[in-house]
Order: structure tokens, then sequence, then C-alpha cells
């Protein structure tokens, strides 16, 4: 290089920096950060992990509030509605298209669509929401050929059962038009002589005159119906009746009729509904089904909660069993290893020849007889169910137990109990949790396979199962596909998000990845 190279320098340039000045190291500014703080860091950067845990969270949440405000006790089973469809009256008075009990008909006749108008016209809760579609067809009636039309018609189902037959108690009757005059609520309707209606006796919603003995409605000229009510004065005189009468009454319509030491009546069922709340609660509430009915005419809005905490809990209890009994056979493995590794490894090896569902079944039909159904079905889980935790605690003893540190803690004479438990297990406890969180759905899976194939009947203990509700579901797929949607749709949102959450917790605890940003 040539010699005049730095001669255009300045001189000051060359003068030495912190000639005077100690030099230390600075001083770390941000905080360490433990293990657990690590792995949640990693956690969080897990998108598709995070949203499963919040969902998981919900669905946990759902599971132990919904009981808890549902209007409905998963003991309460009605009778007439079975497999109702979704229904919030006051939602489904605004007209939206939803929450409004709504089931589609097809092929309704004229006189069936008469049918669901005077239903209507008496109770005022008219069942038709919608003309779908109208189709004529021809049809050869008597020899000749005529013009028949059909109708698609979107009904509510709550509305369709109309005014029953009920048969009453004179107390209860009181009691009945007690709740009228304190609510003004119209439940009882005035009654039909069967022989003004063609001797029609099984059909109480027949309050108009009758063509035959089909039901077909006698019409005026306007296109009215013709009442049928019963006016017998002589009867009125002797049965008298001082509370809510209909708009239409005259005054001497007859609401009741006394036969056999009972009461017989027409009431609106909806309207009738209300009364047998207003005796249990106080208050008179309309019914109210989130996600409609089962089979059994149970709430499924709470069904489901109720089977999903008793699936929820099973599984964490399994889980923490088998853990604990994983862990503690797995470490005895793989600490002492030799002749007791391979004795206890043969061991688990012939227990998990042994086929789950039929363990579950034997012990369904003997020993649950003895300790009842929840614990015998908990031992089926418990028996082989810790037999991959101890494999995996046994992997993790394998891998730490000649690292220095347990060698020093020995050379300090540490005894075996302390260097398993103390050293070696804590270090493997993240990949365990992990792997336990990922049994967890597994175990719902399972609980959920045996109640819907019927294997194990939780109904008695519990109320109901996820798995009970699917299969009841799937008896009236046609008919009712919510009863099977709702149960389907929570169990894989379930299974899925402990999937996804348990997978990001795998990963977050995963060593190889603690320290790395992405």
């Amino acid at each position: 290089m040539d010699k005049n190279y730095f001669e255009h320098i300045p001189k000051e340039k060359f003068e030495f920096q912190q000639l005077d000045a100690n030099i230390h190291d600075k001083k770390l500014e941000t905080k360490s950060r433990g293990y657990f703080a690590d792995a949640m860091i990693r956690f969080k950067k897990n998108k598709s992990s995070v949203v499963a845990a919040w969902i998981l969270m919900f669905l946990v949440v759902f599971s132990i509030v919904s009981p808890l405000i549902s209007p409905h006790h998963i003991k309460e089973m009605n009778s007439t509605y079975v497999n109702h469809p979704p229904f919030i009256k006051a939602i489904a008075d605004k007209k939206w298209g939803i929450f409004d009990g709504a089931y589609v008909h097809e092929s309704q006749s004229e006189n069936q669509k008469l049918t669901w108008e005077a239903i209507g016209k008496e109770t005022g809760l008219n069942p038709i929401i919608e003309v779908v579609d109208t189709t004529i067809q021809k049809e050869k009636y008597r020899g000749r050929w005529r013009d028949v039309t059909y109708y698609k018609l979107e009904n509510n189902k709550y509305y369709e059962r109309g005014v029953v037959y009920r048969t009453l108690a004179y107390e209860e009757f009181k009691n009945l038009v007690k709740f009228q005059d304190e609510t003004g609520i119209q439940v009882l309707y005035p009654y039909v002589e069967p022989k003004d209606i063609n001797d029609i006796k099984d059909n109480a919603n027949i309050w108009y005159q009758v063509k035959d003995a089909k039901g077909t409605p006698k019409l005026d000229a306007d296109g009215n119906f013709i009442p049928a009510y019963s006016t017998n004065q002589e009867m009125a005189d002797l049965i008298p009746y001082d509370s809510l009468r209909i708009e239409s009454d005259p005054g001497n319509y007859i609401y009741y009729f006394e036969k056999s030491g009972a009461v017989h009546v027409r009431v609106c069922y909806f309207n009738y509904y209300q009364y047998e709340q207003w005796k249990v609660d106080g208050e008179a509430q309309e019914p109210m089904y989130i996600f409609g009915t089962n089979s059994l005419g149970q709430c499924l809005f709470t069904a489901i909660g109720v089977g999903a905490r008793f699936s929820l809990i099973f599984a964490v209890l399994v889980s923490a069993i088998n853990l604990t009994l994983g862990a503690i056979y797995g470490a005895i493995q793989g600490y002492y290893g030799g002749m007791i590794d391979m004795v206890l490894d043969r061991i688990s090896d012939i227990l998990s020849g042994v086929p789950f569902v039929v363990v579950t079944t034997l012990f369904q039909l003997h020993l649950a007889q003895k300790v009842g159904i929840v614990p015998s079905f908990l031992f089926a889980f418990v028996l082989t169910g810790w037999i991959g935790m101890a494999s995996l605690t046994r992997k993790q003893f394998y891998r730490f137990k000649s690292q220095e540190f347990v060698l020093a803690a020995r050379t300090l004479g540490a005894s075996d109990w302390r260097l398993m438990f103390k050293h070696i297990f804590p270090n493997a406890l993240g990949t365990i949790i992990t792997s336990c969180a990922l049994v967890i759905p597994g175990v719902i899976s399972s609980e959920v396979s045996m109640t819907y194939l019927g294997i194990i009947n939780l109904q008695e203990a519990f109320g109901t199962s996820i798995g009970t509700l699917a299969s009841q579901g799937q008896t009236a797929m046609t008919s009712a596909p919510h009863a099977m949607l709702f149960p389907s749709i929570f169990i894989s949102l379930l299974l899925i998000s402990f999937n996804l959450f348990g997978n990001g917790l795998r990963d977050a605890f995963n060593p190889a990845t603690r320290g790395v940003d992405d």
C-alpha cells in the first residue's frame, strides 16, 4: 500500500477514544423468562391453536351455563313437543325466518290447509307461516277427471297442535280458571258436541260445521267457517262459567262438560303449556326451545349442556388417573430398565391386546350391577388407558436418566425415588402434559361412541349424553334434522378444538424450539 495513502486524513482522527473511561459490559435490560413463559409465547404464535383454545373455552362455559339458564330441566319431557325445531316466540313474531319452529309439509290438500287455517282462526296462533308452492294435478274421481290443488306449506310446528281435549279434576279446573283470570290468557275454548260435527270425536280442532265424517269444512257464502259450538241454554244454566270468553261468544257458549266426577274441556295447548309452567314456577312461560327438542321431548339446549358437562368431567378424570398410573409405571420401567422393564413391558403388551369394546361390555353387564354404571365405565377406560402414558414416560426416562445433572445428584447420594420424581420427571412433564391433553379428545370420542351404540346408557345417572342425543337424532334424520345436527356440531367442534389445542401445546413445550423466534 502506498505510504502516502493516509496523508490526506486529518491528524485528529487518530486520537484515542475513551482514553480515561472504564468500559464494562452493559446490564441486560430485558428480564429472563422461564420455561412456561417461553412456551406460552410460542403457543400464542400458533393462530389455529389460539382459536381452538377460545372455542374450547366457549364450549366449556356453554356446558356449565346452558343447564342453569335454560327454562327446562333435563328431566322435563314433553310428549306433545317431540322432535320439534328451534323456537323462540319473540323472534318468530318478527318474521326473521329463524327460531320460528318452521317445518315444511309437502303435498297438503285443500282440506288440510283449511284445517290449519281453522286453528289460526280460533286460537289466533296461525300454524301456516308461508305457502311455499302450489301445484294442480289431474285426478280421476267417480269416473271423471278433475283438477286437485296441493300445497307446500311452511308451518309453525308448535302452533299445529291447536286445541286438545283434557279431562280435569274439579280443583284443577278451578285452578285453570284462576290462571285465566290472573293472566288474561285464553286457555279454555267452547265445547263442541260430536253430534254437531258428524260424530267426529277424536279431533278437538274441529270447531266448525263440516260436510262429512272426513271433517271437510262447510263454509258460508263469504268463505268463512261456520261455528259449531254448543249453545244448550239449559246446560249453560246448570254449568255457570264466569271466566274469559272468546270474542265471538254471544254469551251462551258452553266451556266445559261434567261427566263421571270430572270436567271435560277443550284447551289451546300452547296456552295450556303456559298454565303448566305457571303451576310450577308461578310465571306463565311460553314454550321456548333454542335448539328444539329430541325424540323424548327434552330441550336440546339443556340436554347438550348436560351431556357435554359429563363428557368433559369424565374425560379429564380418566386422563388424570391414566396420567398418574402411567407416570408411575413408566418411570419404574425407564429408570430401572433391564429385567424389570422387560417384565412390565410384557404385562402392558398383554393388557393392550384386550379390545376396549369387549372390556366395556363385560363391565357393563357384570360390574355395573355392583358399583354402578359410571364407575364400571371408568374402570374400563383405566384398565388399559394408562398404557400409552406409561410408554411415553418410559421413553422420557431413558432419555434423561444418563444426563449429567442426574449423575451429579446420584453422586451426592440422592435416592432412586428422588432422582425419578425430583430430577427426571419434571424435565419430562411438558411432553407428558401435552400428550395428556391429546388423550382427552380420544376419551370423549370413545365415550360418545359407546353411548351412541347403546352399550352404555347414562340417562338414568346423568339424564343424557352427547352420544345418546346423536343416536336419538339419527332415528329422525328426515323429519327432525336439528336433533342430529346440534349434537354433531358440538362434538365435532369439541374434538377438533381439543386436537388443535393439544398440537399447539406439544409444539410450544418442545425443547428444541425454545428461544426460537419466528
